[in-house]
């Protein structure tokens, strides 16, 4: 493939599946890319593992507070965006990620997965005499709205507006979703309601949730405001729910093509947090993040201008050869030393995942039961895939298995 075949931002590229050639060819011909776009915008693209840490570590020359997390940030949606975490710069960051740290504790994690293993035999339970489901719905997404809900406090009859509302933020690029950007504006403004009204519930009924600890947690003197507050349900409910259900749709989907390897966690069960690792590093649910230069710059041996839009991709530093060796082979043995090198949740820097140990956590649970109770899986029809080139989503994969 040359250069000019490559075209990572139109989303109909990764329909069929991730465009990994394009990624490699990048890597290989011009690891730090001016990628064109239709509207005559430029961006820079950043496709190999050392660069991306780079950047992601780097928050003065490269900022997220100046244009936005992703590629497409609007003038108009900016603004309100700069006060989500997420958009974000050091102090500010800093300051709002000591607030909602408190509510991310090792203690509240690991309680929390006591009840998610109980959660992963129900969802089991539920398919498991049929021997066909539909994974994505029935199996992937139960855990991770479970959990959301659970963490948030939110009441378990809810959980399946949290699921609709974050198919319609993230799913803006595919029809089946959603028809416009306008609808996944919609759908933040009813995020933002629902997170008023249980806001209103815990200032009235605290209780042991993480809404609760949110609302009076004090650093310095500052608690969150309403808006940030609002924003942060948003994030959270967001990244929580999409990005795990996507792991693990994406996860057994690579056990299926892969059934010597999923042979060998059911034949040793000892071997699953390897393979929850490689699942991550293999899925990367989030594909890739945008920042801004402050100043002139150079990476790679590019130089870049101020002001200039980077993008770096999760994706393609996940399957760089320079780092893992036979990166296209899905192994859960994988060398362990390399396990805390993919970037699924960042690559470090201070917009490091903060939810990563809650993922993890979850996709723990439900391959380990799966794997203890379903020692056989397969497809059952076509793999359906969300049409993006932010969120690798899967919306549907028939499997079957034997009933039991």
């Amino acid at each position: 493939m040359e250069l000019t075949d490559v075209d990572v931002y139109d989303p109909d590229n990764f329909v069929d599946g991730v465009p990994h050639e394009m990624f490699a060819t990048l890597r290989r011909e011009a690891p730090v890319f001016l990628h064109s776009r239709p509207e005559g915008s430029d961006f820079y693209c950043v496709t190999r593992h050392e660069d991306l840490v780079a950047v992601n570590r780097d928050p003065k020359t490269y900022s997220s507070w100046l244009g936005g997390a992703t590629i497409d940030m609007t003038e108009d949606g900016l603004e309100t965006q700069r006060m989500m975490m997420l958009n974000m710069d050091p102090p500010d960051h800093t300051k709002l990620r000591k607030i909602v740290n408190k509510g991310f504790t090792p203690r509240m994690i690991r309680e929390l997965q006591d009840h998610l293993e109980h959660e992963a035999t129900t969802i089991v339970d539920n398919i498991i005499e049929r021997g066909q489901c539909d994974f994505v719905p029935e199996v992937a997404s139960e855990l991770p709205l479970i959990a959301i809900a659970e963490f948030l406090g939110v009441p378990r009859e809810d959980r399946k507006v949290i699921y609709d509302l974050s198919n319609r933020l993230i799913g803006f690029d595919d029809p089946e979703f959603q028809t416009s950007r306008e609808d996944a504006f919609s759908a933040a403004m009813e995020l933002y309601a629902f997170a008023e009204g249980l806001a209103a519930d815990r200032r009235q009924n605290p209780k042991d949730d993480i809404v609760s600890i949110l609302l009076h947690a004090e650093v310095d003197g500052e608690r969150l405001s309403d808006l940030e507050f609002n924003l942060f349900f948003l994030l959270l409910a967001v990244a929580g729910n999409e990005t795990t259900r996507n792991a693990i749709s994406h996860g057994m989907h690579a056990f299926i093509e892969h059934p010597d390897q999923y042979q060998r966690l059911v034949d040793d069960p000892s071997l699953i947090d390897g393979a929850v690792e490689e699942i991550l590093r293999w899925s990367t649910p989030v594909m890739n993040f945008r920042r801004t230069t402050t100043t002139d710059t150079t990476l790679g041996g590019v130089d870049i201008p101020e002001g200039a839009p980077v993008v770096f991709w999760h994706m393609s530093a996940n399957r760089d050869e320079t780092v893992f060796e036979n990166p296209y082979e899905f192994n859960i043995t994988r060398d362990p030393n390399l396990h805390t090198m993919h970037v699924a949740f960042g690559g470090g820097g201070p917009h490091f995942c903060l939810g990563a140990n809650l993922a993890r956590a979850e996709i723990k649970v439900m391959f380990a039961e799966l794997a203890k109770r379903i020692p056989e899986m397969e497809l059952n029809g076509p793999v359906r895939r969300l049409r993006s080139n932010f969120i690798n989503g899967i919306k549907e994969m028939q499997v079957k298995f034997a009933p039991s």
